[in-house]
């Protein structure tokens, strides 16, 4: 499956929000220090609610760490300065998907590190300056598990048409 890697992430909610999307897509999610919170902060677990369990979540120390542990064939860091949009790329288990902090987004030398295979970007209109973290991974990831035909969800039974 796929490899969330949040790089210096800020926010406990937008964090505990990234669990719940690896523990109902199957994907990993991985946190590059320091954290701008305690991994038992309250908000953190309440936006992760019950979830925390079901979600494989790793911390690493800095991104050499996360890069050597994950050992990736491809590494997409998404920024608004990418050169490619996020649906143009065909994406394989395995792929990491790198996200910057919430602030400030990912910083130049991360996103412009030599195991970085594109900077991708998530169409926005025009002076807008950035998109919730979450919200960015959370797209990033169905569009990369509609890819694979979401491999491993229990899709529920069409709906009868004029029922609800």
């Amino acid at each position: 499956m796929f490899r969330i890697l949040f790089h210096t992430p800020e926010i406990p909610g937008n964090t505990g929000n990234a669990i719940r999307l690896a523990a109902v897509t199957g994907a990993e999610l991985h946190l590059i220090e320091p954290l701008g919170f305690d991994l038992e902060d309250a908000k953190l677990r309440r936006a992760g609610l019950d979830y925390h369990d079901l979600a494989v979540l790793t911390v690493h120390p800095d991104l050499d760490a996360a890069l050597s542990a994950l050992e990736p064939d491809r590494l997409f860091a998404y920024t608004s300065e990418g050169t490619i949009t996020y649906s143009d790329i065909q994406y394989r288990p395995g792929d990491v998907l790198l996200f910057g902090p919430e602030s400030v987004g990912l910083p130049p030398e991360v996103k412009n590190h030599e195991a970085v295979t594109a900077r991708v970007r998530l169409p926005m209109l025009p002076s807008r300056r950035s998109l919730n973290l979450a919200s960015s991974a959370s797209i990033v990831v169905y569009e990369a598990w509609r890819q694979q035909d979401f491999k491993g969800a229990q899709l529920s039974q069409p709906m009868m048409e004029g029922r609800s």
